[in-house]
């Protein structure tokens, strides 16, 4: 077996296969004992001279990343040896510099863990709250077997084209990279800037001059896109004005359906979507596959209610992901400063 390498609590673990993808780890107390695989180097601190969470700070930083890809061995399995990593120069404060350098970034990472644990939580609450409130809603109603399920009594199931407008993005020309149509002031949303929304397309990463406006659809800020070609039944709601391509669907509620909750139900949808999706070179779906989409419908001020109790989680989830980015934009500063 290659899993042979006993360590310790405070061994620091520095993968050898692959380097740069930055795979080190400082041993907790928890794991003391156990057995690693040989394609890690395992480091164990003299602690009268290093301290554990200083050596595995400086083994993520860019530099020695850097040292040890210049040294890596091999094409289709990259390593360095043991040897390679042992014999590196480290720059090494006094101990007590040491432990404070790693007590502030041992801060800083542990700050990072709880936001990602926040997030994680929230998205598993979010998802526990989506499957309850559209089969049991508010108003603690007795439920009735609809063709999508279980829904409140008073809630009606409705076609997706009986409640909406659903229209086809567009650009006719192919080959659809060709360059005289891009580069002007349009924003182009495209079906990766809506699978990895997070409900609300806030941004774009193509725009279109009048050339290519010319030959592609406008959709204004409020639409539903939903992805309909490759990755099937992602959706999104525009914040701005944007033109589309023919991968996207633009969905425009009627006046008594409340967009958000609209959204949220689609986004439930996804899943059994890209399941029925026909199955040809390409998954694909069309307007046709669309329109008897089965939607449950409460009154609107119900949908609103349900639209802001989900709201609230993707705030929360948004917020702790903001602060999590800072704290890793601090990390890596610091890393940099420090180290």
């Amino acid at each position: 077996s290659r899993a042979r390498k006993a360590i310790e609590t405070d061994d620091v673990l520095f993968a050898t296969v692959r380097p740069t993808l930055k795979r080190s780890a400082l041993v907790p107390s928890e794991l003391d004992g156990a057995i690693a695989s040989t394609g890690y180097c395992v480091l164990r601190c003299d602690k009268a001279k290093a301290e554990p969470g200083f050596l595995y700070s400086f083994l993520i930083t860019d530099h020695f990343n850097a040292r040890m890809a210049g040294l890596e061995r091999g094409a289709s399995y990259p390593a360095v040896r043991d040897s390679d990593v042992t014999a590196s120069w480290l720059p090494l404060p006094p101990l007590p510099e040491q432990k404070k350098i790693a007590h502030i970034l041992s801060t800083v990472q542990r700050a990072i863990e709880a936001q990602e644990r926040i997030i994680q939580t929230t998205t598993e609450l979010k998802k526990a709250l989506m499957h309850k409130l559209f089969t049991e809603g508010l108003r603690n109603e007795p439920q009735k077997q609809t063709e999508i399920g279980p829904v409140p009594e008073s809630w009606e199931v409705v076609k997706l084209g009986e409640i909406a407008k659903i229209e086809r993005g567009k650009f006719s020309h192919r080959p659809r990279n060709e360059p005289r149509f891009y580069g002007g002031e349009y924003p182009f949303v495209q079906t990766g800037d809506v699978s990895k929304c997070d409900g609300y397309v806030r941004s774009y990463t193509q725009t279109l001059n009048e050339n290519g406006l010319a030959i592609s659809k406008m959709f204004p800020a409020g639409t539903i896109l939903i992805t309909i070609a490759a990755n099937i039944g992602f959706t999104g709601i525009l914040e701005f004005d944007s033109a589309c391509p023919d991968s996207l669907i633009g969905i425009t509620p009627d006046e008594n359906v409340q967009t958000e909750f609209l959204n949220y139900y689609l986004i439930t949808q996804q899943p059994e979507m890209d399941r029925l999706a026909p199955k040809g070179t390409q998954k694909n779906i069309n307007i046709q596959f669309l329109k008897p989409w089965p939607v449950p419908m409460p009154t609107f001020e119900e949908q609103a209610e349900i639209a802001e109790a989900f709201s609230a989680t993707d705030r929360k989830i948004r917020l702790a992901t903001e602060k999590r980015n800072q704290l890793q934009d601090l990390f890596r500063t610091l890393l940099h400063e420090l180290m």
